[in-house]
């Protein structure tokens, strides 16, 4: 536990702020912060200019001592930034530090808060650092904007690093801690200004576009039965004219959408983003190919045309439609200065180590098997016990046992599925109720499963694929099965029947994995957070690192990914009804089997067991998985970890108990952010320190491993035609003209069958911006900053904690490198690094960053 504070006596300390200052059109990049009681306000501002006059101003808190006329800490005299601060420039962006002297009694105490006001522009305060007369220096992360005074109607408060249980929080901080808590939390009414830092929820309300026309209605997520939801950051924008309950939408092509200022991204990610978005779109969507963006756009012509794609010879000029849309999205300057950064250093894209290893790697069936350990979505494949396989709507599968007995190397399937050695790939009850809405305007769907064998060799050999559409009543289906040819009429259907399960397995993927597992969900408890926990509390100094820009990912994907019309409407075969999609299964989640060990063993990969040796609590049923050996490493590491911070701060369970806001925190998850799911029995109760590191390791794991092994492989695995998006042709019916088509030139109809030019140059560009590590990203087991918490104990545990992810790194390495774990390169030889928790050396390249590293958070 926290001892009391050792009074400090002073007369005179000086701070020190590190800031940015960014106009509103064309935001200055920066990096570092710090402020410290002795000398420093570090500050940038805009363009460069310095800080004027009386403009800014900064008074600190006492921590310990108590003014009886206020009954808050003793406040120091107003000191003012002054001109001359020292510049940096790093990252592209320039930061001023400042150093200011604030006179303060004897008597004064420890530091532990300070206000500051800003009457000039907007700018980005980085860190500060105060140091007293006794050279002891106290830290502060700020990391946020702070808007002028005269919009805001209220000086900004920071606490110290320094963490306080509620009651324990020493009496000089108590009413500071309640107000600010206070000052944070909405009531659910009122339009959001840029300037606030108002957190609040809602439901998706505002996905739909119906001032566009009644085709761009989307139902509202969250709120009903029929379609539950996680809830979102409120915006409290007015609601569109052609649809009341809808909110009104600003332009995507701006990045203008309200977040609490705290959730902003940097002034240098920012840019960064926009750099990005703008490099893919001249690689992938180029004025050459301007026609894509018509409804008679083409089918590639060859294999060989879709790799041109990735060619270092496109044109990198910036012109036509891309350039109008450019102007709607960056600055006039910003945009002539990527322009001449682009003529002096054209920018290489990379081809996909999926394709640039083994062009044709896609087709082999052990590659296929092994991506549903090893690759980009290996969270799907699950164990059967029985067979055929049942769906939850009483349709069973009509795949014959007895083509399944004659592959099973000797083993008879009963001995088979004893031994845990069939496996399925199962997306077939999620999309057969959307099917027939779906196979309309060019989009030809089936519901798919897929049954593999493990091997002596501990690979997955795909043994057969049925696919299935509905039929003309309720329970009745109808399927096509396939299985595996070396040569053949047979191996070109079986190559069709591989690409339907891949556009399944990609919607699951996007639409699930990735964005309601982990995005989604997230959000809630960040809100809960920012609106329960004090900035002082432990929780939310654990928590922090790990909800770092998710709210602003988050609201960007709302504007320009999942909307109606949006990226992913157009590159998956679900199109309009994706969220639909997703609602439906957000009625299957449980936050209490989002852990890694917890999901293996509903997945039937793992079994629990009960040696207290075995620190995660399960026996693997497949040795060679990837994901999962290196996942588990992970999940313990971050349990340890968790558990020695807990620990620390709470010494009973009642400790626990007695925490009102910790309390108040989970409550509020269940009841306002996941409401829909309040109802339900298997939340945690709150009481047990047991339960709060299952439930902290859960929220760390989801946002830093689990998500970085879904999304930063993405451009790597994604390569066309690997994991087509959707398919634009049925598998053809023998003796019809389609057939003939078929037989006539089987890789034409391939091609044809595959996303047409514009949606596979889309999904292209989009994974590759979603692949990149920005450059202010923080890893597990980092921190950005020295003090990031004031305790050094605790920061010897974390260093621990980092110690043991290095030695997992090693190992991730040496198991790489065992040509007795196959799936750990397979085929297409690509090393299984998607849970490696740093990413790779400073090379220069940046494509050798992706699929390596664990962001502490879902920040991308």
């Amino acid at each position: 536990m926290e001892q009391p504070e050792r009074q400090s006596s002073f007369r005179k300390c000086s701070s020190a702020i590190k800031t940015k200052v960014v106009s509103n059109l064309s935001p200055v990049c920066h990096s570092g912060l710090q402020l410290t009681l002795k000398g420093k306000f570090l500050i940038a501002h805009n363009h460069g200019k310095s800080i004027h006059g009386k403009l800014v101003s900064v008074q600190i808190y006492s921590g310990t001592e108590v003014d009886p006329n206020t009954g808050k800490g003793k406040l120091s005299k107003k000191a003012y930034f002054k001109n001359g601060g020292s510049k940096k420039n790093q990252h592209d962006a320039q930061t001023m530090t400042y150093k200011i002297s604030v006179d303060v009694d004897s008597h004064f105490g420890t530091p532990r808060a300070f206000l500051i006001q800003n009457n000039d522009k907007r700018f980005f305060l980085l860190s500060a650092s105060v140091e007293t007369s006794n050279s002891q220096i106290i830290y502060y992360d700020c990391n946020s904007w702070i808007y002028p005074f005269k919009k805001t109607k209220s000086d900004r408060l920071f606490f110290s690093n320094r963490c306080y249980l509620p009651l324990q929080t020493p009496r000089a901080l108590v009413e500071l801690r309640k107000e600010e808590l206070d000052r944070l939390r909405g009531n659910g009414t009122g339009e959001r200004k840029e300037s606030d830092r108002i957190y609040d929820y809602d439901c998706y309300n505002d996905l739909s576009d119906p001032d566009k026309g009644p085709e761009h209605l989307r139902p509202i997520l969250g709120g009903s039965k029929l379609y539950p939801y996680p809830r979102r950051g409120r915006t409290g924008r007015k609601p569109s004219l052609a649809g009341p309950s809808t909110e009104s939408r600003p332009q995507a092509l701006n990045f203008d959408i309200y977040l609490p200022s705290d959730e902003r991204f940097s002034p240098n990610k920012l840019k960064e983003l926009k750099a990005n978005c703008i490099h893919s779109m001249i690689q992938f969507l180029s004025p050459k190919e301007e026609s894509l963006l018509q409804q008679s756009s083409r089918s590639f012509d060859s294999f060989e045309e879709i790799l041109d794609m990735f060619s270092s010879n496109r044109n990198q000029k910036i012109e036509g439609w891309i350039r109008n849309n450019l102007k709607k999205m960056i600055s006039v300057e910003h945009l002539k200065e990527i322009t001449r950064a682009m003529k002096k250093d054209p920018l290489k894209f990379a081809i996909p180590q999926i394709i640039s290893e083994n062009e044709w790697a896609w087709k082999d069936d052990i590659e296929f098997g092994r991506q549903m350990l090893a690759g980009i979505h290996p969270v799907k494949i699950q164990c059967l016990k029985s067979f055929p396989p049942k769906s939850k709507i009483r349709v069973e599968s009509s795949i014959n046992p007895l083509i399944i007995e004659q592959k099973l190397e000797g083993w008879t399937l009963p001995q088979a599925l004893e031994q845990g050695r069939i496996f399925m790939l199962d997306h077939h009850d999620y999309i057969i109720p959307f099917l027939n809405r779906m196979n309309k305007n060019g989009i030809c769907a089936y519901a798919s499963r897929t049954i593999l064998f493990l091997r002596s060799d501990g690979m997955l050999k795909p043994m057969a694929i049925e696919l299935s559409l509905p039929g003309s009543s309720l329970g009745y289906e109808v399927p096509k099965v396939f299985v595996p040819a070396k040569q053949g009429t047979e191996a070109a259907l079986w190559q069709l029947a591989k690409a339907h399960v891949l556009a399944n397995d990609a919607v699951y993927h996007q639409l699930i994995s990735h964005w309601l597992h982990t995005h989604a969900v997230i959000e809630p408890f960040i809100i809960a957070t920012k609106r329960r926990l004090s900035v002082m509390h432990p929780i939310h100094r654990i928590l922090s690192p790990h909800f770092k820009d998710t709210m602003h990912i988050n609201a960007l994907a709302r504007l320009i990914l999942i909307n109606s019309g949006g990226i992913l409407e157009r590159i998956l075969f679900s199109g309009e009804f994706s969220m639909q999609i997703s609602s439906e299964l957000y009625k299957e989640w449980r936050f209490d089997q989002q852990g890694l060990p917890a999901d293996l063993i509903k997945r039937g990969i793992a079994i629990e067991d009960l040696d207290v040796s075995n620190p995660t609590g399960i026996k693997l049923i497949l040795q060679d998985y990837p994901y999962a050996i290196d996942g588990l490493e992970i999940w313990v590491a971050i349990k340890k970890w968790v558990k020695s911070f807990c620990s620390f701060f709470y010494k009973d369970d009642d400790a626990m108990k007695a925490d009102f806001e910790l309390q108040c925190w989970w409550s509020e998850i269940r009841t306002h952010g996941h409401s829909d799911k309040q109802s339900e029995t298997w939340w945690y109760e709150m009481t047990t320190l047991s339960n709060l590191v299952e439930a902290l390791t859960t929220l760390i794991w989801t946002a830093s491993a689990q998500h970085a092994s879904l999304n930063y492989g993405q451009y790597d695995y994604n390569g066309p035609p690997n994991r087509p998006t959707l398919c634009r042709k049925f598998i053809p019916n023998e003796g019809t003209t389609e057939f003939g088509e078929f037989l006539k030139d089987p890789d034409k109809f391939l091609l044809n069958m595959l996303p047409d030019r514009f949606e596979m140059s889309l999904a292209v560009a989009l994974v590759n911006v979603l692949s990149q590590h920005t450059c202010d990203e923080v890893y597990l087991g980092c921190k950005s900053s020295p003090g990031w918490i004031d305790n050094e104990l605790i920061q010897n545990i974390f260093a621990e904690f980092r110690e043991e992810l290095k030695e997992i790194q090693i190992r991730i390495l040496e198991r790489n490198r065992d040509p007795k774990l196959k799936n750990r390169r397979g085929p297409v030889n690509i090393e299984y690094t998607l849970l490696y928790p740093e990413t790779s050396s400073s090379s220069g390249s940046r494509h050798e960053s992706m699929g390596r590293g664990i962001p502490n958070s879902i920040s991308i």
